[in-house]
């Protein structure tokens, strides 16, 4: 198991604790000529953001940047240039290049992405094991955390590897609720059969237990914490930081789930090394462009359709498909094959509300469907297709 070198801990900058490196340096050459100052977006709140900056963290309105694209509003972890200090008000002028981005779909029936955190180097999928495993949901978490693509001109795409992009790790929290190890190993199995490459960790927040591997992690970089409520997010955050930082409510013991303890996404930098985005509970993880991520998370399935007859196999009830074949001999399981079906036609219409074309080749895919549909039911009666 190998994670990325923490950042240089030798720079002299006053923000390299919180991330600032000599790339972020050259980035940001041009606006240091115009006597702006650089700074990382520590929270956002209702058009306004607090930075963090050599003068400390400022309260700076982001009137400014607002674009006409939402996936380029200021968000948490964005690296910015603000006016220096001594005007009033201060203000965001312009945001720096972010390498990666974590995106998912809006709730909302527009094409459009909610940005959650930006410039992460791992993507930290919390699940608590207080609560029965959602398997299913760690896949959806785990294509998004693929598709967390670099570059301004990248943002909406699914371009990167895990390698060259934000990197998943998922951390099953409360491991002290399961004592029996017998138990606590075969859901370490489960999961890790679901997240096939993926570091998979477990951590007690309350013993202390696992937290050293999982501060390494964050050490490497910029990590953003994510899950859905009473996962123990902000828990873990506090065991990092050494002190109460984020609030904690004690969740429901019948179903493990709580009230939204983070309301808004915070960058704290951790005294150990690397920097922590704390997230509120997600209820909701819709895809947004994570075609690659899914056949990342579900690569064996993806290898298994290079053997099918057909290339452009759907793998439902044609002959000669490969992956049905390892379905039938138990080599795949079912569930993994409907996930990776559901996560498949998800995706597909997200990115089908911003390309036409693609609209057209699913209109078209449906009236082919219904066509053979109604073929078969008239010579199932006996009569001749119209």
């Amino acid at each position: 198991m190998s994670f990325s070198t923490p950042l240089s801990s030798s720079s002299s900058h006053p923000l390299a604790p919180y991330g600032w490196d000599t790339d972020w340096d050259s980035e940001f050459a041009p606006y240091a000529e115009q006597g702006l100052l650089p700074g990382r977006v520590v929270r956002v709140d209702r058009g306004q953001c607090d930075v963090v900056t050599v003068d400390g963290v400022v309260r700076a309105d982001t009137e400014f940047v607002i674009p006409r694209d939402p996936m380029k509003v200021v968000c948490t972890g964005d690296w910015v240039a603000v006016d220096p200090d001594g005007r009033d008000p201060r203000y965001v002028r312009t945001l720096l290049p972010r390498r990666t981005a974590f995106v998912r779909s809006t709730s909302s029936k527009r094409s459009e992405g909610q940005v959650l955190a930006t410039n992460i180097d791992h993507v930290i999928i919390c699940v608590s094991l207080a609560a029965e495993l959602d398997l299913g949901r760690i896949e959806r978490f785990l294509a998004l955390a693929h598709a967390s693509s670099g570059g301004e001109a990248l943002l909406h795409k699914s371009a990167l590897s895990w390698e060259s992009g934000a990197q998943p790790v998922v951390v099953l929290t409360k491991a002290d609720l399961v004592p029996d190890p017998v138990t606590l190993a075969y859901l370490v199995q489960d999961v890790e059969t679901t997240a096939p490459g993926v570091p998979v960790l477990t951590v007690s927040a309350e013993r202390g237990e696992g937290l050293d591997v999982l501060s390494a992690v964050v050490g490497g970089g910029t990590a953003v914490l994510l899950g859905q409520s009473g996962a123990g997010k902000s828990t873990l955050a506090n065991a990092l930081l050494g002190e109460d930082v984020m609030d904690v409510q004690r969740i429901r013991d019948i179903d493990g789930k709580g009230r939204h303890t983070t309301t808004t996404r915070n960058l704290l930098a951790v005294p150990g090394g690397g920097v922590l985005i704390d997230t509120p509970g997600l209820r909701g993880v819709g895809l947004w462009d994570a075609g690659s991520g899914v056949g990342q998370v579900f690569a064996e399935i993806e290898e298994l359709a290079r053997d099918c007859r057909f290339h452009d196999c759907a793998h439902e009830r044609e002959p000669g498909c490969a992956v049905l074949g390892a379905v039938d001999s138990g080599e795949l399981p079912v569930r993994r094959l409907e996930s990776y079906r559901k996560l498949l036609r998800e995706n597909q219409r997200i990115v089908a509300k911003t390309d036409a074309r693609l609209r057209a080749e699913i209109r078209k895919e449906w009236k082919r469907k219904g066509a053979m549909g109604r073929a078969a039911m008239e010579a199932k009666r006996g009569g001749a297709p119209r």
